[in-house]
């Protein structure tokens, strides 16, 4: 591989010669050199018995200046990963040989295994490389300012995502003080485990804690074994998924479960723990966008809600699928797939304050003593009447507005009120509020009638107090109107049925008493004679005994009529005999109010 002066990286990982089971030592022939001679070296391992694998690659440098380059193996590459069995990083170099020339220096770096060669001008290098492991994901020649630049950008980069990250889960995890649903809690879950999930991917928690590269594969599998149990169970407590069924709390218990299983799995494989954890973010993903669709299309505000996140979730997993199997090689994905997620996260986390506060949030109890009178009397749909007494300004709620036909004269002061009411109601509702005015305490607690948009009136009760300022004196008057009309109706209705019939609405004894009460004192002054006159159904006893009283009923019912008082008959003398005299014979002077002109039924007496 020739080396340029202005090369600023070259990607050798195509370009090297793979060895393995060749034993403690290899003999491989060198590149020819500028004087086309060909020479065999032997290099043996650092270890003397083991079985590594090797790499053989040859460097040109054609210039006549000398050329440093940083040979860079990065121990975990995102892309090209796997998914079933993934490469979770290790150390990827042991040693490196020189064919000829400076051997190679190892440098300290967390994140790669880096080793500085030099180039002498014309000539043409050989190098044998040790690996610890079988698979070699990338092997970079970078230029070392180019390298160091690179670092700057990426260092600048993972620090304010891991800062994002970990304030949106410092919030989250505050907000479960305040708020007790249990979507925060599993929102908080989340944010933590992709806080942990970034950390470990950029480096931060093996330099925060030492963790070296094999102990970095246990956490990295661990973080995101977490990360897919903390996905589950915020789908599962946002969607409120016991709620649709009760088999889903038990699926999603069994599934968590699993989940936290593969921690231990973890310790022991850490590469079969990552691969199941990624099949079921998948799973999650795929599963989960299914059933908000589904939820969303019953009309469920919380999944309609989350469909726009969700489908961001399973975008990045369907991405992260490209990455880890090698579709994507590029070596900026791995970045910027961290940055969505905790982008996902943010959304999500955006999305549950929305849901809480929007619809929910006064439900959790955390209102104020205000706010809950605010809620009682919208919820009794009261009206609230507020007087300014200095202003002789009336305000009531707009729900006036759709019932009466007084509403813009209401909110303009007691003296338009005061019309509306019937005459002989308006001294009253005035003498009230004047006794309120003069008095400066006490309570209003009285019904009057307000015309409707219809033209009929309907009860209200006003009932209210009066707030006096710091001089004495009543600055305003304020309380509630409350529509008592079908109060008003039921003891209308319970005084007509106190003296009627129920079944034939006819008036009942109670009434017939009364009124034959009042016609025997109009006889006494108007010297007349009071008869009754009793209106019968032949055997109809006979019906009620035979076919029961509800069928008697059923026939008595058609033959309502309009209320019967008694009248006073005054008698004529007439030639005829009794047996002969007509009706005309008698004079008759009805008591006022009253009339007889029931029809008379067929085969009655």
């Amino acid at each position: 591989m020739r080396v340029p002066l202005d090369s600023q990286a070259i990607d050798l990982t195509r370009a090297v010669e793979s060895y393995s089971s060749q034993g403690d030592r290899l003999q491989v022939s060198t590149a020819p050199g500028s004087d086309g001679i060909v020479r065999r070296i032997e290099v043996r391992a650092k270890q003397e018995g083991a079985r590594p694998s090797w790499i053989v690659f040859a460097l040109t440098n054609d210039t006549d200046e000398q050329i440093e380059r940083l040979l860079v193996a990065p121990h975990f590459r995102l892309v090209g990963s796997g998914v079933i069995w993934p490469d979770l990083g290790a150390v990827r170099i042991n040693a490196i040989t020189a064919s000829q020339g400076f051997p190679p220096e190892s440098e300290d770096n967390p994140d790669a295994d880096v080793f500085r060669v030099t180039l002498d001008p014309g000539t043409t290098v050989t190098y044998v490389a040790e690996l610890r492991t079988p698979n070699l994901p990338q092997l970079y020649l970078w230029d070392p300012d180019a390298y160091k630049d690179r670092a700057t950008s990426l260092t600048l980069y993972k620090g304010i995502v891991i800062g994002i990250s970990g304030l949106l889960a410092l919030f989250l995890t505050i907000v479960v003080v305040v708020k007790s649903a249990v979507i925060f809690p599993a929102a908080a879950a989340l944010a933590w485990a992709v806080f942990a999930y970034v950390c470990i991917d950029f480096g931060f928690f093996a330099r925060a804690f030492g963790v070296g590269v094999e102990a970095d594969r246990f956490w990295r599998a661990s973080a995101e074994t977490i990360l897919s149990a903390t996905l589950v169970v915020f789908l599962f407590a946002y969607l409120n998924l016991n709620r649709w069924h009760v088999r889903a709390s038990h699926v999603v218990a069994l599934w968590v479960v699993f989940l936290l299983a593969l921690l231990g799995l973890a310790w022991y494989d850490a590469s079969v723990a990552a691969g199941v954890a990624h099949i079921s973010l998948a799973t999650v993903a795929g599963a989960g966008l299914l059933l908000v669709v589904y939820l969303s299309t019953h009309g469920y505000e919380r999944a309609i809600m989350l469909i726009p996140t969700w489908f961001l979730l399973l975008a990045w997993v369907v991405a992260a699928g490209f990455a880890v199997t090698g579709t994507i090689a590029n070596d900026i994905v791995g970045p910027t797939l961290i940055g969505g997620l905790v982008l996902i996260v943010m959304l999500i986390g955006f999305t549950v304050m929305q849901n809480a506060f929007a619809s929910g949030g006064l439900a959790q109890g955390a209102i104020s003593d205000v706010e809950r009178k605010a809620l009682a009397i919208t919820s009794a749909n009261d009206v609230i009447f507020d007087w300014d007494v200095p202003a002789d300004h009336i305000y009531v709620s707009l729900e006036v507005e759709a019932i009466s036909a007084s509403n813009a004269a209401i909110s303009r002061g007691r003296p338009q009120l005061a019309r509306h009411p019937p005459s002989f109601e308006r001294d009253r509702y005035r003498a009230c509020l004047d006794t309120l005015l003069e008095q400066r305490r006490g309570r209003i607690n009285e019904e009057f009638r307000l015309r409707a948009s219809d033209g009929h009136y309907l009860w209200y009760r006003l009932r209210c107090r009066p707030v006096v300022g710091a001089d004495g004196e009543v600055i305003r008057v304020v309380g509630t109107l409350v529509d008592v009309t079908d109060e008003r109706t039921a003891q209308e209705r319970l005084l007509h049925d106190a003296v009627h019939d129920n079944l034939t609405g006819l008036p009942n004894r109670e009434l017939f008493f009364d009124r034959l009460e009042a016609a025997l004192a109009f006889a006494r002054n108007e010297n007349a004679r009071p008869t009754v006159l009793c209106v019968d159904l032949d055997r109809f006893k006979q019906i009620n005994d035979t076919i029961g009283i509800s069928a008697g009923d059923s026939i008595s019912s058609p033959l309502r009529a309009p209320p019967v008082a008694p009248v006073c008959v005054r008698r004529t003398r007439s030639r005829a005999s009794p047996a002969t005299r007509s009706p005309s014979s008698f004079s008759r002077k009805p008591i006022p109010n009253t009339s007889f002109n029931s029809p008379r039924p067929s085969g009655g007496r």
